[in-house]
């Protein structure tokens, strides 16, 4: 016949409570890993963007740029068949950055750990009214005294 909570020892109480904090604890641990691996993600992303941006950018200024230059440069001056070319390269590269960077304002900073944490502490914290005597007592120190 299972007890009431006044016919329950101490010991078993404290086991109880005991137990529920470890669970507790572990689920935290797990909601923190799970919104890093989310965070994670998004900025490996957003690098892999800003990585494919830089090589792009590399790649097409030195041969595609070339390549195009030369055949403006069938219409007009040499050096400004290759500076147009250059400017469209640039932008192509900045608004791949710009994309990388966008993606990277949307990280949620696990916010919703952080807010789980402060309410556990807030519970775990007792409150000075609660405990009116042990205002008046001496720390305890090592030797008992």
């Amino acid at each position: 016949m299972p007890q009431t909570p006044e016919e329950e020892s101490l010991g078993s109480l404290v086991a109880q409570a005991s137990s529920h904090i470890s669970s507790l604890i572990r689920s935290e641990i797990e909601l923190a890993k799970a919104e890093f691996r989310f965070d994670a993600k998004r900025v490996g992303m957003a690098a892999g963007m800003f990585a494919a941006a830089a090589f792009m950018a590399h790649l097409c200024l030195i041969l595609a740029s070339f390549t195009i230059a030369y055949a403006l440069a069938q219409v007009m001056p040499n050096w400004l068949a290759f500076l147009i070319v250059t400017v469209v390269y640039l932008l192509a590269a900045g608004l791949l950055v710009f994309v990388g960077v966008r993606r990277l304002k949307g990280l949620a900073g696990m916010k919703r750990t952080a807010r789980s944490i402060k309410d556990l502490k807030e519970i775990a914290t007792p409150e000075e009214q609660a405990l009116p005597a042990l205002k008046d007592r001496e720390p305890v120190t090592r030797d008992g005294a």
